[in-house]
């Protein structure tokens, strides 16, 4: 990994922000962005810093609070869980829909908020909150990118298998 205070190329900096060379060359001539200084051979060299800025990621973590139910019949519970967790966290991420899908629009933001490391801490009220199965891949994601996870209730743990027949 590069060092707080270090230069890399046009090269490197284009690839670890996932575009091309011409794009960046591009981006400087319109004053999108701006190289730290060029070397005696005329060749650009960028500030790692300004990787984190490009791609969104020097914002200030923030402690996020997720709440799901089930069916529309529980939105109450939303609402509920949504109040305890304002209490615990500087922003609620609320999603109505089943924890066996993976497509809801808050677990979607939940994750490109804990790529980003815009999350210092992720509060859940219960375990399966999150996801039915699968939680532990979020979890694994929150130890790379260095977020806490707090459950609010512990849940009783029921073996793998009870819990999948429980839901068909």
């Amino acid at each position: 990994m590069y060092q707080v205070n270090s230069y890399v190329s046009i090269g490197e900096f284009a690839t670890c922000i996932g575009v091309s060379v011409c794009t960046v060359r591009r981006w400087c001539r319109a004053g999108k962005i701006t190289e730290s200084f060029r070397t005696q051979g005329n060749h650009r060299r960028f500030s790692v810093s300004l990787i984190d800025q490009v791609l969104g990621r020097d914002k200030p973590r923030v402690s996020v609070g997720y709440a799901r139910v089930s069916s529309h019949d529980q939105k109450k519970d939303l609402i509920m869980r949504a109040a305890r967790l304002s209490s615990h966290s500087e922003l609620v991420i609320e999603d109505l829909g089943s924890g066996l899908n993976c497509k809801k629009r808050g677990l979607k933001k939940l994750l490109a908020m804990l790529l980003n490391k815009q999350v210092s801490r992720l509060t859940l009220t219960h375990q399966d909150r999150l996801l039915r199965f699968g939680q532990e891949l979020i979890y694994q994601v929150c130890r790379w990118v260095g977020t806490d996870v707090e459950l609010l209730e512990e849940s009783q743990v029921i073996p793998f298998e009870e819990e999948l027949c429980k839901t068909f």
